[in-house]
């Protein structure tokens, strides 16, 4: 008897922490501090699906190439929140006029939410018909900032990016370590899908 009784427990005990495991799934623009632990922030009315696509536009004589894709169920942890969200992540390749390649991300694999030169999308305003994200700033972190792209039409986003940090000191930034940072500053260009 004793047996099966301990058989049922551990049973019991296996289904309660099955069920207490399993993640609440919740609108993209939940708003974070409404958000349980480990809860998915999932892409239920596709608003993030139009912003999917390669652009293309020439900004003081740079080309610069936009990948952006959908990624879903990604994790953040930002310390005392931690949950799973559907984002747009933009990769990206920056030539100049001589079609050098200044910087590219374009094949880089992210594996977190906190890598150097990562933009992601941190949800949408419907309201507004923007998608926000962040870019999390090259070496040393310099020229993190909020990026804003807008859906104009079928075939073209408006950019909106300045950086937040644009200077750092030797202490924290090595001397021999690129700090350029070069995204397109500036609001309201024009990128066209290709």
């Amino acid at each position: 008897m004793k047996t099966i009784y301990n058989q049922f427990l551990i049973l019991f005990i296996v289904f309660t922490t099955i069920i207490s495991c399993k993640a609440q799934t919740l609108p993209l623009n939940t708003d974070l501090d409404n958000t349980p632990l480990n809860a998915y922030l999932k892409d239920l009315n596709n608003e993030l699906d139009p912003y999917v696509g390669t652009y293309q536009a020439t900004i003081d004589g740079n080309q610069i190439n936009l990948f952006i894709t959908k990624e879903d169920h990604k994790y953040f942890d930002l310390g005392d929140v931690k949950f799973f969200q559907d984002v747009l992540i933009v990769r990206y390749t920056i030539k100049n006029s001589a079609g050098v390649i200044l910087q590219s991300t374009q094949n880089t694999n992210f594996v977190t939410m906190k890598e150097k030169n990562l933009i992601h999308s941190l949800g949408t305003n419907p309201n507004l018909g923007m998608a926000i994200l962040t870019y999390n700033g090259t070496n040393c972190d310099i020229g993190w900032g909020s990026v804003y792209l807008k859906k104009l039409n079928a075939t073209q986003i408006s950019w909106r990016y300045y950086a937040e940090t644009v200077a750092t000191s030797h202490e924290r930034c090595p001397p021999n370590v690129d700090k350029s940072t070069y995204l397109p500053e500036g609001e309201n260009l024009i990128f066209t899908k290709q």
